[in-house]
């Protein structure tokens, strides 16, 4: 039988940034905080604490100056780049005055605008004609000046964390790019302004890692191992496609009407394959405590991941009522697990 708790989320966990993200732990943090409080044995400002599915960084964020080091991972590319800003940088960046002249920039007609705007020879609009000019614009010049030593690699990943959200506030997609929307929603026909994207100054130094999860946990060791796999069938990859493109900045042949890369495709989205790839995680891990964030509609049961975590040593699971919303945007509730093995 597992032991579940219900928790009430009382606690506040200081957070900065509002990217519309799936599976975002922004409203969890406080039921995740107050877990990892009650761990035994743990001193929290000496620990070494891994995000291994780090998306967003939210949760790697919330503990950034509480713990002696942040390991960051995500096998996407624009996770990583918002992560090697969000938890990579420490110190101060001044570079107003480059934002400033991003912002003046003239658009012009590069990859965005001729492959993911309506035109003449494109009937994709993740964006509008003058913010998908604007974006190839101010990519375009990171890139010129991140080339000429202008920008070093904090100023580089700073200004690219802040273009991908700068651009997510515009997108006209209803929160993923899988699809756009047939037409121009509101927030779509806003001009595109690149704004900064917070972060928190560390007198610590942080990891952030661009790297399969079942590779990279073979080469890394500390406290707390944070675990928020993929839970369903979804591939973040698909769904967040633009986003990637836009990081990268590659030249490529986009697919289909929506007009996706060639993207990665996480075993931990398969039911034949979700339950081995756990298995080996947790067999692999050198962490004194795994904690996994799993949702009730998730590929696994409780059961199936009580079962794999249990043999590794001493298992107990959380758990609270939240509220997410569907594929049709309507608000129902779950109930988020948190799977705790002390090894």
């Amino acid at each position: 039988m597992i032991r579940t708790i219900l928790r009430q989320q009382s606690r506040r966990v200081r957070h900065s940034h509002n990217m519309n993200y799936i599976g975002s732990k922004k409203k969890l943090l406080p039921f995740i905080d107050a877990t990892i409080n009650d761990l035994d044995g743990i001193n929290l400002q000496e620990s070494v604490f891994c995000d291994l599915f780090a998306g967003s960084g939210t949760v790697g964020a919330a503990f950034k100056n509480r713990v002696a080091t942040v390991i960051s991972n995500d096998i996407e590319y624009f996770s990583y780049v918002l992560n090697r800003h969000r938890i990579g940088n420490t110190i101060p960046i001044h570079i107003d005055d480059i934002f400033e002249e991003l912002n003046a920039l003239e658009g012009v007609e590069g990859f965005i605008f001729q492959h993911y705007c309506k035109h003449a020879h494109s009937e994709r609009e993740y964006f509008s004609a003058d913010n998908g000019r604007k974006i190839d614009a101010i990519r375009q010049k990171i890139q010129q000046w991140y080339g000429d030593k202008r920008l070093d690699d904090n100023s580089y990943f700073y200004l690219l964390a802040s273009l991908i959200q700068s651009c997510d506030n515009v997108a006209n997609t209803a929160s993923v790019y899988g699809a756009y929307l047939k037409t121009l929603k509101e927030q779509a026909k806003k001009r595109i302004v690149l704004e900064p994207m917070l972060y928190e100054l560390s007198s610590q130094q942080h990891c952030v890692y661009n790297q399969n999860a079942s590779e990279l946990i073979t080469t890394i060791s500390g406290d707390i191992l944070y675990l928020d796999p993929p839970y369903n069938v979804r591939q973040y990859g698909a769904d967040y496609h633009l986003l990637n493109t836009i990081a990268l900045y590659d030249t490529f042949e986009p697919q289909g009407k929506t007009g996706r890369r060639e993207y990665y495709r996480s075993v931990f989205c398969k039911k034949r394959n979700a339950a081995s790839a756990l298995e080996y995680l947790i067999k692999k891990a050198t962490f004194s405590y795994l904690i996994m964030s799993y949702n009730s509609d998730g590929i696994l049961t409780s059961h199936d991941i009580e079962k794999i975590m249990k043999p590794y040593g001493n298992y107990t699971v959380v758990a609270t009522e939240h509220k997410c919303f569907g594929r049709k945007r309507e608000e129902r509730t779950t109930i988020e697990y948190l799977h705790i093995l002390q090894k």
